[in-house]
């Protein structure tokens, strides 16, 4: 299938999921519905010219162009032979011309999408294309539920986002009630007094799955264009240098690199301003964070792995809108993290373990900790007599305001996670992640009514704006708590120094601590350290990684290829092996790296990678 007729057939998913209310979009629906059925049973050979998408009328000749393939011979174009060599790049993509191109689905992304096409349409300029790109089959896919949201980003762009009068309000939003903070020992719960900063007075818990969902379905009714499903996979430069705009990942590739016979070459999106809202270490952001050198006036990133599972209580234990927080057990004094519970829609508990990623024992499994917090009497009598009903895992952003980087630069922006924007104290990041995508839409549609040639665009107005708004005041005011913890102290040194920043300094000392060293470079040897033994699952408190990973809905073809890839597997294992003692094993919480027993190699195992579980 072509990329113009994926893209009609995405579109026809998208209408079947988020139906449009005026005429016009609903005959839209209808024609593409009426052509899905042509498109998918037949598979579509690639025309050889490109295919240019009308700026006024961007569906129809997705259509049209879909219609035009399914009447070609199919018989004109020959399978190649798997043994035949091939490279991707001797075909040519085809291509679309759009304003801005925004590369990921998040809060970040979709709130810019949003408020840009709010801004377009204001001005009666209903050609403004933002083109929105998302790797997951559906908006809201690799978003993990329960969140204590600030409801002050949402509300800028829909004021009546919660109105009973508004028939597309968001429903799944749950008031926070009272805020717990506790100390945790092995068997004890100890209560402190909870900071300023984790007040959750007027926020709500929510499903941010649920969420972004709903933001999805906000950002079509405007009239944004959203491709879930299409994974940007290469970023596209004019020849001054600037982006140009993305390229979405090849079709069709087998587990061993050679095409198969439903191959078909990505598509590039060509855009005057590209914002990249990835999350947490996206590749493509990393890409142009190196290029642009925006590191150059800000620390390195660091980063925590977060676990959690949603579990359904029995109801004599839901305590809706309730908030727990702790510190402490099960991680050990070196090693900087928190645990949290949030109570939320209808008898729904919300668990979750955060472990820094600049532990020093390589024996610690972040997954393996997980399992023994909910042991802990504090959360396991919550939990008792309930089913855990899902379960996921993602890297998050921990560095703060000394390792924000730059966020312009020709050619595009960096908005959400990407820019690093979590405030790690509040245990939040969607309210920042949301303004910084506004404040960039903003700057991104000043700059384009103000330029109308086809140069590059930078957006100054975005780094400034930033810099004066409330997200950069509330970092800069938290930005010495989460690296006071590497202090000789440990946790009880950085929990007494945050105290003190968060009651009594609050930001406004005239120092700023520094992160000491990347979180690679803290980790010691196995032989420096005590080797950790976790218990085995009980299978109903908690659970072996193959249960919990079954419980994410996560799903790959098995004949694909492997994204994650090694240069020399033998030198890999022989570097890595003897000085950690299989570290990969235990810091992956979906167990995708393993070491496994092998006589014929020198360390006498063999590292793989398991990609498809």
């Amino acid at each position: 299938m072509s990329a113009s007729a994926r893209l009609a057939t995405s579109l026809c998913r998208r209408r079947a999921t988020y139906p449009r209310t005026t005429t016009s979009h609903l005959q839209n629906t209808r024609n593409l519905r009426s052509l899905s059925t042509t498109i998918t049973s037949t598979r579509l050979r690639r025309r050889p010219d490109t295919i240019a998408l009308s700026r006024s009328q961007p569906y129809k000749p997705l259509i049209a162009a879909a219609t035009r393939q399914q009447q070609r011979t199919l018989s004109s174009t020959p399978v190649r032979r798997d043994d035949e060599a091939f490279d991707p790049q001797t075909i040519e993509r085809e291509s679309d011309e759009v304003d801005v191109c925004i590369v990921g689905g998040g809060p970040a992304g979709l709130a810019a999408a949003i408020r840009l096409k709010q801004l377009a349409n204001a001005a009666g300029n209903d050609d403004f294309r933002v083109l929105l790109l998302e790797k997951a089959g559906e908006i809201g896919a690799h978003i993990l539920s329960g969140a204590v949201i600030e409801p002050h980003a949402v509300e800028q762009l829909f004021p009546d986002w919660l109105a009973e009068d508004n028939e597309n309000r968001f429903t799944g939003a749950t008031p926070a009630g009272g805020d717990t903070m506790r100390i945790l020992t092995k068997t004890m719960a100890i209560p402190i007094p909870t900071p300023p900063q984790m007040n959750n007075h007027g926020n709500y818990i929510v499903s941010l799955n649920e969420f972004t969902k709903w933001l999805g379905e906000r950002a079509e009714e405007v009239g944004v264009e959203v491709y879930p499903g299409f994974a940007a996979s290469e970023v596209l430069y004019k020849p001054d240098g600037s982006v140009k705009g993305v390229a979405t990942n090849d079709l069709g590739i087998a587990r061993n690199g050679k095409p198969k016979d439903t191959f078909e070459r990505g598509m590039e999106f060509h855009a005057r301003l590209t914002m990249f809202g990835e999350g947490c270490h996206g590749s493509l952001s990393k890409q142009v964070i190196k290029k642009f050198d925006l590191r150059s006036e800000s620390q390195f990133q660091t980063y925590g792995l977060g676990v959690k599972e949603v579990w359904e209580v029995p109801p004599e234990k839901f305590k809706k809108g309730e908030i727990y927080h702790s510190m402490g057990y099960p991680l050990p004094a070196d090693t900087y993290g928190g645990a949290w519970m949030y109570h939320f829609g209808d008898n729904l508990v919300s668990i979750g373990l955060v472990t820094a990623l600049d532990y020093p024992n390589p024996w610690l499994s972040p997954y393996g900790e997980f399992q023994k917090l909910k042991q802990h009497p504090f959360y396991r009598k919550t939990l008792e007599g309930g089913k855990c009903i899902s379960y996921g895992a993602r890297a998050l952003i921990e560095g703060g305001f000394q390792s924000i980087p730059k966020v312009a630069f020709p050619g595009g922006a960096l908005i959400g996670d990407s820019a690093g924007l979590v405030n790690v104290p509040k245990v939040k990041g969607t309210h920042n992640a949301m303004t910084s995508g506004m404040l960039a839409a903003e700057a991104t549609w000043k700059a384009l009514q103000d330029s109308q040639d086809e140069g590059s665009v930078f957006l100054y107005d975005y780094e400034d704006a930033l810099r004066k708004s409330d997200v950069w005041k509330e970092l800069k005011e938290v930005r010495n708590m989460r690296p006071s913890f590497h202090s000789p102290l440990g946790m009880y040194g950085g929990v007494l120094y945050s105290a003190l920043e968060a009651f009594v300094f609050k930001g406004r000392v005239p120092w700023t601590l520094k992160h000491k060293v990347p979180d690679h470079a803290s980790t010691k040897t196995a032989e420096q350290c005590k080797k950790i033994e976790y218990p085995k699952p009980d299978g109903k408190i908690t659970f072996d990684i193959l249960t919990s990973v079954s419980r994410t809905g996560t799903n790959h073809e098995e004949d694909q290829p492997v994204h994650l890839q090694v240069k020399d597997w033998d030198k890999h294992t022989a570097e890595t092996y003897p000085p950690f003692k299989g570290l990969e094993n235990r810091f992956c919480p979906a167990g995708v790296y393993e070491y496994v027993d092998d006589a014929s190699k020198p360390e006498g195992v063999r590292f793989q990678i398991n990609a498809q579980k």
